[in-house]
């Protein structure tokens, strides 16, 4: 079994993305960070868990409006149950089992660092939820993104301490946490929470986080596909390659711009149906006459021609977007933090690390990135069903007897509605701000909704980018006879070969395009058409 340690500082997004995503790997606590915890623990218990120590928001004093009420010590371990129960607020779907198995890794981690000194026991609870694979049922909606993940996160605490409502999927059953903690021979199965313990669990944007880092490799991956997807159209399309001559882009060196125009002239590197030769050939379906002498087009329509120049922010922004998630992953999100004061001892400060306005700008960015990304892909597949428009590519892609078929332009209106759909949550969350909690929270951040909506965005946009992989594959299918000895590219031939082992052209008529669909969808979620690339070409992107 491979082993992930953690130490607050250098876990990485590709980590967090393996434990999320593969439940067999096991999560350890570095040696450093366990001794580190325990001497900062130790100082508190010896210090301060006395009713005469100076009050500290949450160690001793209640939260909110009621930062000023002292909490006694022999009120300390019911304050720590109550603080759960009052912030369990939330409501709707929970969270996928990736998302929770997440959040536990990157709660743990950022404990690890001992800036938030709940004690190691916590640390250790977190660590064997996760490793023996029981993930806290956590409802999505009700965290403002504020000081943290309220809401969300008080289902993980109430899960980690054994509350009797709490709930966990384990074994792929919905069950009581209770139930769950001694199937996996866990002890205790109540576990007591102590001083900081339950707002150091419910503090800091680590759901948003969480699916941040989920969504941002999702639109990573997807945009890789976006390119297949886009290489396939310009094949069936019989394209004018001018446009990605590396000359054009470095008169604008805007990185990502650069690196698509590259991305799509090794995809289509060997390709003879984007000859001029192969666009003399006149399709059956074409609008010009066959005796009006070929014309050379000179160039392409926008979203052939201009693909880098609407693909490159996207790869730009994603770096960005990385950047931001690499730094929150290894940083600490609670209130208050703890330090280690010259000469020895430590000191508590208040500060507001929990405020997730760096995560829930970047998602509103993913958001808008990937939601244009989808709207060329659309405007693309509608290129392919309309014979006007593609050069004479089979009207609808349709095969079978005309009027008895319909082809593919249901499936098209399909993308055009998650477009739109995707346009809507485009609205940036990161702008809205409704104060809390009697106005003490008066700016809030809202990252949990980016996340979440940035994460619906990417979902969509996969459809979207899988149909146009599948259209495109079908045209090439219906016009392989018209253009004999024509060859695609290495890397389209490589996305085309894999696309047809998986599903057949359709050539017989209309079939059930649901399966379509869902056969696009799997190109884009499994990563095959992308692999099958890589292994003729190598990494592309």
């Amino acid at each position: 079994m491979t082993t992930v340690q953690i130490d607050g500082f250098t876990l990485t997004a590709e980590q967090v993305l393996a434990v999320a995503r593969e439940p067999n790997l096991e999560v350890t606590l570095a040696d450093t960070s366990r001794a580190a915890l325990k001497e900062s623990r130790d100082y508190i218990e010896s210090t301060w868990m006395h009713d005469e120590a100076p009050m500290m928001y949450s160690f001793n004093t209640g939260v909110g409006l009621l930062k000023d009420t002292r909490v006694k010590v022999e009120h300390i371990a019911l304050f720590q149950t109550q603080m759960i129960r009052a912030h369990a607020a939330g409501l709707g779907e929970p969270f996928s089992e990736q998302v929770s198995r997440a959040t536990m890794l990157l709660r743990a981690n950022a404990f690890a660092s001992n800036y938030s000194a709940p004690r190691v026991e916590v640390v250790d609870r977190l660590l064997a939820f996760l490793n023996a694979g029981i993930h806290p049922v956590m409802p999505q909606k009700g965290s403002v993104g504020a000081s943290g993940d309220l809401a969300p996160l008080a289902y993980l605490a109430a899960a980690v301490a054994g509350f009797d409502e709490a709930e966990v999927m384990y074994q792929g059953r919905r069950m009581r946490a209770t139930e769950a903690i001694m199937d996996a021979g866990i002890e205790p199965v109540k576990f007591d929470l102590k001083a900081k313990d339950a707002s150091a669990l419910i503090n800091g944007c680590t759901v948003s986080l969480a699916v941040a880092v989920l969504a941002a490799d999702d639109a990573r991956n997807l945009l890789s596909d976006a390119c297949i997807s886009l290489g396939l159209t310009l094949e069936a399309m019989r394209a004018e390659m001018s446009a990605f001559d590396e000359r054009i882009h470095l008169a604008r060196p805007h990185p990502g711009q650069v690196k698509t125009a590259a991305v799509m002239r090794q995809l289509l590197n060997g390709s003879t149906r984007t000859t001029h030769e192969a666009r003399a050939v006149q399709f059956p379906e074409e609008s010009r006459r066959a005796d009006t002498p070929y014309t050379a087009r000179i160039q392409d329509v926008y979203s052939l021609r201009c693909a880098p120049q609407v693909y490159g922010p996207v790869f730009d922004a994603l770096d960005y977007i990385d950047n931001i998630i690499a730094t929150e992953i290894n940083s600490a999100t609670d209130n208050p933090l703890i330090f280690g004061k010259e000469g020895g001892g430590f000191e508590i400060i208040s500060g507001g690390n929990f405020h997730g306005q760096y995560l829930a700008q970047a998602m509103d960015l993913l958001a808008m990135a990937v939601a244009d990304l989808g709207s060329i892909c659309e405007r693309r597949i509608a290129r392919l069903i309309d014979p006007t428009l593609s050069w004479g590519l089979p009207r609808n892609l349709m095969s079978g007897i005309r009027g008895v078929n319909t082809g593919y332009t249901v499936v098209q209106c399909s993308m055009s509605s998650l477009v739109m759909e995707n346009r809507t949550l485009c609205m940036p969350g990161s702008v809205d701000s409704i104060p809390a909690k009697g106005n003490s929270e008066d700016h809030v951040s809202n990252s949990t909704w980016c996340a979440r909506k940035a994460a619906t965005v990417v979902a969509n946009t996969q459809y979207i980018v899988g149909v146009e992989m599948l259209l495109a594959a079908q045209a090439l299918s219906m016009t392989e006879s018209l253009l004999p000895g024509v060859v695609l590219g290495k890397g389209t031939q490589a996305a085309y070969e894999e696309i047809r082992r998986q599903i057949p052209a359709c050539l017989d008529g209309d079939r059930w395009f649901h399966n379509d669909i869902q056969s696009a969808h799997s190109f884009v979620t499994s990563g095959s058409v992308r692999a099958a690339v890589e292994g003729e070409i190598g990494r592309f992107v």
